[in-house]
């Protein structure tokens, strides 16, 4: 009976080797698709002092983009197509879409302005639109815009 109980114990450290050496590959790869963070510059290059904060960054699949407004003369058609057109360029310049935005936050300076930033708003993101926050923000948007939209999307 011995002999039987170490050969079934010899057969299965062998089987149990074999189940656990993949999943220890496993881990070692998963360690080197760490995500990394990474800024990406309009320019191309870092500016030569440390900037307030970053416009485009990507961590893995993701991507964040900061606050963009619209800051010229106009009504809130035209400044609500002007962030989202830039918008969309730095998605695009990044390798993502409009259609890969997860999540976007819309800041308007007056709550009066929510049915025509909709308007132009309406069908930018594809037929499964981001989920959405939209506020008035007391105080107003720096630079005289109507608005500013910030997005999170994948790639």
């Amino acid at each position: 009976m011995r002999s039987n109980r170490r050969k079934f114990l010899a057969k299965t450290s062998v089987v149990a080797a074999a189940v656990t050496l993949p999943a220890g590959v496993e881990a070692q790869t998963r360690a080197s698709d760490k995500p990394v963070k990474r800024v990406h510059y309009m320019s191309g290059k870092p500016p030569e002092k440390t900037p307030l904060f970053s416009g485009v960054v990507t961590y893995g699949n993701m991507v964040f983009i900061a606050g963009i407004g619209a800051h010229f003369q106009g009504d809130i058609k035209a400044h609500t197509k002007h962030v989202l057109d830039e918008i969309q360029k730095r998605l695009e310049a990044v390798g993502s879409s409009m259609d890969k935005v997860l999540k976007v936050n819309v800041y308007l300076n007056d709550l009066k302005d929510y049915a025509g930033m909709n308007e132009m708003f309406l069908g930018r993101f594809g037929a499964e639109p981001p989920v959405r926050t939209t506020i008035a923000a007391a105080g107003g948007i720096p630079g005289n815009s109507l608005v500013e939209i910030d997005c999170i999307a994948c790639i």
